[in-house]
């Protein structure tokens, strides 16, 4: 799980979405802008954490002193090597982030035993309405906000210093200065685009769409399906090549199919997105109108072969191990072999062509779409996910749709807001290098590491004890726990950008650079060894995860400050805060989805049937409670689609709570800070975490497309399962938030 960020990246487009996958983040991250990626899912990295913790890291040749070697004596001292220049800020010109628990946010007019939430946040929430220029606000985004700040520092400096070619301060100072250049943006027009422009209208049969897909691919530009590498659900230590549906332009497919009345206006608002830009394009205003119905029409084709968000998150459907024969002959139109030469990949012996309905339909497109509309599609893919990099007009009509029509943003954010959201998607753990030497104290990583210490102890304490499962089961729990791994703050090994090409000549052209790049990057692990160093998150990222396949947690250096994290904080705002993150990542293992994972990282069954049963019953009973939920007036939570993040709140709270018990100790004195005891400030923080609010639209959107529930559920949803908080605060049977009897849900 994710603990879910992301409103930090600007101006984020929610049509570039994640696949399911085998973990989780904490909250629910968008790609930064419509960056071209290899096809609209790509993998996440999941809900990880690693037990082997990291170490300080050297920072990059370029920003360090060159030292010279040492001489013997007899030899002639070696001329002085000049220092190299470094990088530096001054955090003081970065304002701090608003959140953090106080006592004076709390509202007394609100009954904590009643509505919990309302009592931590509401106060809050009244005052700070969502800016503007965001969908969301709280403790999430404004925690994105500042890291934002310290980002823009970082880029500003690069930007005006002069360094060494090939260093990350000159790739990031050239791509900053280029995405801040809108005069060179405004004059290039379509031009970065138009070699591909190009190639579409050469096409002269169906047959050559697939020689064009696999060109396409292979340079980062995918748009029809999603193709990645990861870890292979049985041999977790080897990755292989995963297929899987694509090609939406809307949020998920529900938009396409269903007759609510919010849906059928974004039907609408899709038909005249895509009309206005074929006409900034250059056709004129009746021939984009009946291109856009085409781009509807075809797009609807895919929706109805896709499969839906919440069988997405069972790891089976995402799993069909195939060989390229086999692959070959499901798809006759499309040969995966060429596929595979195209993107300059050897065969392998196997694949994951996982949605077989979807690439099924996918085929008989190829065989019964006519060309100019298959050519009207890929233009709109081409121009559309290349808009935000390209002149004003093109970036207007992206923000307007993406943004403003689906997700309610009424402002576009600041440019320099939306060139970093850029520069973090094409090289975000390059900057993260440059974000790391400026931002993160080594002691938080300390303190962090003695949590995790504390979270696991108690996690193993739970796990022995639990009454509903049997010694065969926890056996194997406790084996997967002991192969937990957690990692902190930054990567022991960063990642090589050597072969990145950057400058100031063209901010769409180092986009697609940095596109080709990691794809090829990406491309090739397939068949290699799983690099079991590498993050799926930058440093500067404000956000945890869970990945099933390496049973590992992951809780990057921007999410280790207030309300989270505080190395002067008391014990009950750390464990309320980044404890219940951290035991919330762990749970992630032991989820409806990651309970399907070894303590290897390979998809097996470790259970004995009859404690499935109980847990499934349990897991049940819990998505009933989140479906109960009504955010909005007749729409409620789909407790199915948000199941894996829930409970992984409740087992994670859970943790937390004991674990801070556990460091406390008996002879504890509690030093009831502002009148509140440990306990109630436990609970507290975990609310304030969940601090936020929505426009309307983006709210509607999450409901649908998840896979976490809105934050103001998750403030309370866990705790109105567990004793502890109803003893905290006093609350007694028939309150709102005390669950009792045969509707309380005990899971880990």
């Amino acid at each position: 799980m994710s603990m879910g960020v992301q409103d930090q990246r600007p101006d984020p487009n929610p049509a570039a979405r994640r696949p399911a996958r085998p973990g989780h983040d904490l909250w629910p991250t968008r790609a930064a802008r419509k960056v071209p990626t290899l096809g609209d899912f790509h993998p996440h990295p999941s809900h990880a954490m690693t037990l082997r913790l990291s170490k300080p890291l050297i920072l990059a040749a370029s920003i360090t002193l060159a030292l010279a070697a040492c001489q013997r004596a007899e030899e002639p001292a070696a001329p002085a090597v000049a220092e190299a220049p470094k990088l530096a800020i001054d955090l003081a010109n970065v304002a701090q982030q608003p959140i953090a628990f106080r006592a004076e946010d709390l509202d007394p007019g609100v009954q904590a035993c009643q509505d919990f939430n309302g009592y931590v946040n509401g106060k809050w929430l009244a005052a700070n309405p969502v800016p503007a220029d965001r969908t969301t606000w709280g403790a999430f985004p404004a925690l994105g906000e500042r890291s934002l700040q310290v980002q823009h520092e970082i880029a500003k400096a690069a930007a005006a210093g002069t360094w060494a070619a090939g260093s990350m301060e000159q790739k990031v100072g050239d791509f900053f200065a280029a995405g801040m250049d809108e005069a060179a943006i405004e004059a290039a027009g379509l031009a970065p685009i138009q070699p591909d422009l190009d190639r579409i209208a050469a096409l002269t049969a169906t047959s050559e769409i697939p020689a064009y897909l696999g060109q396409a691919y292979a340079s980062g530009r995918g748009m029809l399906f999603g193709f990645f590498a990861m870890a292979d659900y049985n041999d977790s230590t080897t990755n292989m090549a995963y297929a899987m549906q694509g090609g939406l332009s809307l949020p998920e497919k529900g938009y396409y199919l269903e007759d609510r009345e919010d849906f059928k206006a974004a039907r609408e608002a899709f038909l005249a997105h895509v009309a206005k830009l074929m006409q900034l394009a250059g056709a004129d205003e009746a021939t984009a109108k009946a291109q856009a119905q085409q781009v509807m029409d075809f797009e609807t084709r895919l929706a109805k072969a896709s499969l839906g968000r919440v069988e997405l998150r069972d790891p089976a459907t995402r799993y069909n191990p195939v060989t390229l024969a086999e692959a070959d002959a499901a798809t006759p139109n499309f040969s995966w072999t060429q596929f595979f030469t195209a993107i300059e990949v050897q065969a392998p012996e196997k694949f994951s062509l996982a949605t077989p309905g979807f690439f099924k339909e996918f085929d008989a497109m190829l065989a019964d779409v006519p060309l100019e509309q298959w050519q009207t599609w890929l233009r709109f893919k081409a121009i559309d996910g290349a808009s935000p990099f390209l002149s004003k007009a093109f970036e207007q009509a992206n923000f307007e749709f993406y943004r403003k029509t689906l997700a309610g943003q009424q402002e576009m954010q600041e440019r320099w807001k939306r060139v970093l959201g850029a520069l973090n998607g094409s090289m975000g753990e390059g900057f993260g290098q440059l974000y790391v030497a400026q931002a993160f104290p080594p002691e938080s990583k300390a303190k962090m590491e003695q949590l995790v210490q504390n979270l696991m102890a108690s996690l193993k304490v739970r796990l022995e004890n639990l009454e509903w499962m049997s010694e065969e089961t926890k056996a194997k729990a406790i084996e997967k726990w002991s192969t937990f791994t957690p990692k902190i703050g930054y990567p022991d090994v960063w990642r090589d950008w050597t072969g990145l090409s950057v400058d100031r000549g063209s901010y769409a052209g180092n986009v697609m650079a940095a596109a080709a790049f990691n794809t090829r990057y990406m491309l090739d692990k397939i068949g290699k060894p799983v690099d079991r160093n590498e993050w799926g998150m930058s440093p500067q990222t404000v956000n945890a995860y869970y990945r099933a396949t390496a049973n590992e947690i992951v809780f990057p250096a921007a999410i280790l400050q207030p309300p989270f994290f505080d190395v002067n904080a008391d014990d009950a705002l750390n464990y309320g805060g980044i404890g219940a993150v951290i035991g919330h990542e762990m749970l992630h293992g032991f989820d409806d989805q990651g309970s399907k994972f070894d303590a290897a990282g390979n998809m097996a069954n470790w259970w004995t049937d009859a404690d499935r049963a109980k847990f499934e019953a349990a897991a049940g009973k819990l998505a009933d409670q989140f479906s109960g939920y009504e955010a909005l007036p007749g729409l409620f939570v789909n407790g199915r689609l948000g199941l894996g993040e829930n409970i992984a709140d409740l087992g994670g709270t859970t943790v937390a709570y004991d674990a801070m018990k556990r460091a406390q100790g008996e002879g504890y004195t509690d030093p009831m800070i502002d009148g509140f005891s440990q306990d109630q400030r436990f609970y507290m923080n975990w609310a304030t975490v969940w601090r936020i609010a929505f426009t309307e639209a983006q709210l509607k959107q999450q409901l649908q497309v998840g896979p976490h529930s809105p934050g103001m559920f998750r403030a309370i949803g866990a705790p109105s399962n567990q004793p502890a908080f109803a003893a905290a605060f006093g609350c007694k049977d028939g309150d709102k938030m005390v669950r009792s009897g045969g509707d309380r849900v005990v899971i880990w």
